[in-house]
């Protein structure tokens, strides 16, 4: 027997293998068949090779630029309202409608991806997303900033359709976690780098400068990117029509622990968003009077996400997912309830446990999705691209709602807003505890126990 295979040997029932602790580890794929095909079996990147250090890093840098401009409005929200004379709520568009645009895209761009391959489909989103972002900046009225934001959501989508299944295809299963944390922690250097940015330049310069500046620099990455990311080596093209494509999409919407990760991903992910939408504001507001740029340097927290993403990612490897996300959700409840305190020292402990928390949780249940795909024969881009539907659709519908409770009941009323969708959250990940691992039991137990 390989020694790939036999490492992935003897899983336990609720999903971990008793020798890496591996929950839900699909076996070795076939080689790639595809036109960016390297004849003769090929193995997954293990840990030490070049071939993962280029494609974590590539990943990461691609990660960062989806997040840096998807999110560089959020802490300009005030100067957006100012500028173009709307309400904080209708602001809040200039994010929400990035994210639905980014939630629209993947519905076409993951099926797109099962067909052409990942690689290319990540080469022109990030390109496409920075030459959006230099017309962002140039936007003359309210309605035509949405509307290219709109747009830039869509075409962001080509990273993350696909960066999940390219790491599951490509990366050994010895390194799954790792790489998918270090993807994840990309999102949270992202969202810091674009947010603080964005809020320095602005005091210099306006809101345009920073959107500038953040498009220009997202075009560098996207261009590092292109010389980094390995070519796929075990991608496979699904087969063509309607047919085969309602058969998968079928295929990861019937799957009761799938299901459960979209709902997790979408209430995250508005309870988060919510918090950073309406902390802008607060921090404008007495007592505390902040301008833009020091009110920006809250997202430096971000910081803290990509080290808990990776982090967690580590210790699902060992204990396994299904212990990790709840634990996880309960920091992020823990950091929120903690930013209802006065003194603005609290407020950013809060913000940055709260963070921690989030980003610790998606990063697991992320690479929990391709796993489970994986071990049940489903389409892995289908199933990565519906979680990310429901995490943005999230995002847009939480970010929004946020404004609202800004205005009608101040920050407690955000809090209120966010802590519901993290208690929902939270009822998930103890749901997950429970839902049927799809491996074979071990032949004796393991830490976890018996699902």
């Amino acid at each position: 027997m390989p020694r790939s295979r036999a490492r992935s040997a003897g899983p336990s029932a609720s999903g971990a293998s008793p020798r890496a602790g591996l929950p839900e580890q699909a076996p070795e794929q076939a080689p790639e068949q595809g036109p960016e095909q390297a004849p003769g079996r090929v193995e997954g990147y293990r840990r030490g090779e070049p071939g993962l250090r280029r494609a974590s890093l590539a990943l990461f840098l691609g990660a960062l630029v989806v997040f840096a401009l998807l999110y560089v409005p959020q802490p300009l929200l005030p100067l957006l309202a100012d500028d173009f004379g709307v309400t904080p709520g209708a602001s809040t568009l200039s994010v929400s409608a990035a994210t639905a645009g980014l939630a629209l895209g993947l519905l076409v761009a993951a099926p797109l991806s099962e067909r052409l391959g990942r690689t290319r489909l990540v080469y022109v989103s990030l390109l496409s997303a920075g030459a959006l972002g230099l017309a962002c900046a140039l936007a003359p009225t309210w309605p035509a900033l949405v509307a290219l934001r709109g747009a830039q959501g869509v075409v962001l989508a080509g990273l993350p359709a696909v960066a999940v299944a390219y790491l599951r295809e490509e990366v050994h299963a010895s390194a799954a976690g790792w790489a998918t944390g270090l993807y994840v922690g990309g999102n949270a250097v992202g969202g810091m780098v674009g947010r603080l940015l964005s809020g320095g330049l602005a005091e210099v310069g306006g809101w345009r400068l920073a959107a500038a500046v953040t498009a220009v620099g997202a075009l560098g990455c996207a261009l590092v990117v292109r010389r980094l990311l390995p070519a796929s080596r075990r991608f496979t093209p699904a087969p063509a029509g309607v047919r085969e494509l309602g058969r998968r999409t079928w295929g990861v919407l019937t799957d009761p622990a799938l299901l459960a990760l979209y709902g997790l991903a979408f209430l995250l992910m508005g309870g988060f968003v919510a918090v950073f939408n309406a902390v802008g504001f607060r921090l404008a507001a007495a007592p505390y009077g902040l301008g833009t740029g020091l009110a920006g340097l809250v997202f430096v927290v971000y910081a803290l996400g990509s080290v808990s993403s990776t982090a967690a990612g580590r210790l699902a490897d060992v204990v396994g997912r299904r212990v990790v996300v709840p634990v996880a959700v309960l920091v992020a409840v823990a950091g929120l309830a903690t930013t209802l305190a006065g003194p603005l020292p609290l407020v950013v402990v809060g913000l940055a446990v709260l963070t921690t928390g989030f980003f610790a949780a998606h990063g697991v249940a992320s690479g929990w999705v391709g796993a489970r795909a994986g071990v049940g024969g489903r389409a892995t881009a289908q199933a990565a691209s519906t979680y990310l539907v429901a995490y943005y659709a999230g995002s847009s519908v939480g970010g929004t709602l946020a404004g609202a409770a800004w205005a009608d009941a101040r920050w407690p009323g955000v809090v209120v807003l966010a802590g519901a969708c993290l208690l929902g959250a939270l009822a998930l990940a103890l749901l997950l505890q429970r839902t049927r691992s799809l491996l074979p039991a071990p032949a004796r137990p393991t830490a976890e126990g018996a699902p």
